[in-house]
């Protein structure tokens, strides 16, 4: 394959931020050289970009040009998202320019869409699904009414697995109430009479309770909780969006969260103190395994590199590096991402992935305590992989977390959390 690995791509973009001056493209480049370049490119790029020297940051642009490609290999298709985030945020610099390009106004595709795509060609919420639905079982069979709160994901891929989980128990199936929160109401319309029906199957007391607000929205007294139900939350990918914050007064005194310091955020300190104070019995996180909430543009640029190579390689792997629609889709699904995470900053910034370590302290600070996962998912998980059929992927424990890898690289932590 002509992609960089992702085990190898992290000593070139450690070397490559003592270039300073940008090489110029040369015909005939090895696909590994070409992705060398490209790399010392755009972080050359992304350190002029930083500094507002946009005179030399267009001159990287014109180079990266000349080497990424839409259509090529993982690392040129990469490159080609790095730069166009890095033109977007140079451009954002004159508001009536970029809005006269109908930036905001774009059409988003299908995100739906690309979320399902995703789940059908990589195993890895596959992983964090079965896992959770592992732990709830060993956890709460003797619980008799079972509150569930779904912070966002709305995935049947989830729930169905877990309803008809709960049919095994010897006592019957317990009472169950499910409240997805989730700011796209045709998602609610969606999953409601799909668990209902799956409930009704094996005989289960079942409740659905749709609250079509944002997280930012979201209180407790729209849970209509009651005093004998064993409460549970689950959040997948969509708790990083409560860490967007302004960040100037970081940036005025030179502050920086690149270091182990874990950056106070009052909006979810705030929320896990909310959700704290109900004393659910079960907090399950699935988060991107990546250190995108830095201040400095070029820090998080480089983590960005690391961490969407090992994304896009997958991507190449999974697809045979044939373009296809369900390909084009899924890249624009991390494009975005990757555009958010360079061309925006303060309350815009949304993607902002930090690493296990981080939620660590976060949940520790808002008095929670880890909860062993499943004792032993290692053998179940190879199933997965092997289902697949595809290699690279892995699982490892780590600090009462499962990282889901591609070879080396971990992408994505599943963690438990309680009172």
């Amino acid at each position: 394959m002509n992609s960089l690995r992702p085990s190898s791509l992290k000593p070139d973009v450690t070397l490559s931020l003592t270039l300073s001056p940008c090489p110029s493209p040369q015909e005939a480049l090895k696909p590994e050289e070409r992705g060398i370049r490209l790399i010392q490119l755009l972080l050359t790029c992304a350190k002029h970009a930083s500094s507002g020297n946009l005179h030399r940051a267009d001159e990287c642009l014109q180079q990266i040009s000349q080497l990424a490609s839409a259509s090529g290999d993982s690392m040129q298709r990469l490159a080609a998202r790095f730069a166009s985030a890095l033109a977007i945020r140079l451009v954002k610099r004159w508001p009536g320019l970029y809005n006269a390009l109908n930036n905001k106004q774009r059409p988003k595709q299908e995100h739906d869409r690309a979320r399902r795509l995703f789940s059908q060609s990589f195993p890895y919420l596959g992983f964090s699904y079965a896992i959770m639905v592992q732990t709830f079982f060993h956890l709460m069979t003797t619980e008799r009414v079972i509150h569930i709160i779904d912070l966002g994901s709305g995935d049947p891929k989830f729930w169905v697995p877990l309803i008809r989980s709960f049919s095994c128990l010897a006592e019957g199936p317990p009472h169950l109430k499910v409240t997805c929160v989730n700011g796209k109401k045709h998602v609610l319309d969606k999953l409601g009479p799909k668990l209902l029906k799956e409930a009704e199957t094996i005989g289960m007391p079942f409740q659905f309770n749709p609250i079509n607000v944002n997280l930012r929205d979201f209180s407790l007294d729209m849970l209509k909780v009651r005093s004998e139900e064993a409460l549970a939350f689950i959040s997948v990918l969509n708790l990083h969006a409560l860490l967007a914050e302004d960040d100037r007064v970081d940036a005025h005194f030179g502050l920086n969260n690149k270091s182990d310091n874990v950056k106070d955020c009052k909006q979810l300190g705030q929320f896990l103190a909310m959700i704290r104070s109900i004393a659910p019995k079960l907090f399950f996180l699935v988060e991107q395994e990546a250190d995108h909430n830095l201040n400095r543009l070029v820090d998080r640029f480089v983590e960005g590199l690391h961490y969407y190579s090992a994304i896009f390689d997958a991507i190449d792997v999974t697809f045979e590096a044939k373009a296809s629609e369900e390909r084009l889709i899924l890249e624009e699904m991390f494009g975005r991402e990757i555009e958010n995470i360079v061309a925006d900053e303060g309350l815009e910034r949304e993607e902002r992935h930090e690493r296990y370590g981080r939620w660590m302290v976060r949940f520790g600070q808002a008095g929670f305590k880890p909860v062993q996962l499943w004792a032993d998912p290692m053998e179940h998980g190879k199933q997965m992989v092997e289902a697949y059929g595809k290699d690279g992927y892995k699982m490892i424990n780590e600090r009462a977390s499962l990282m889901i890898c591609w070879y080396d690289r971990p992408v994505y932590a599943v963690s438990a959390w309680t009172c």
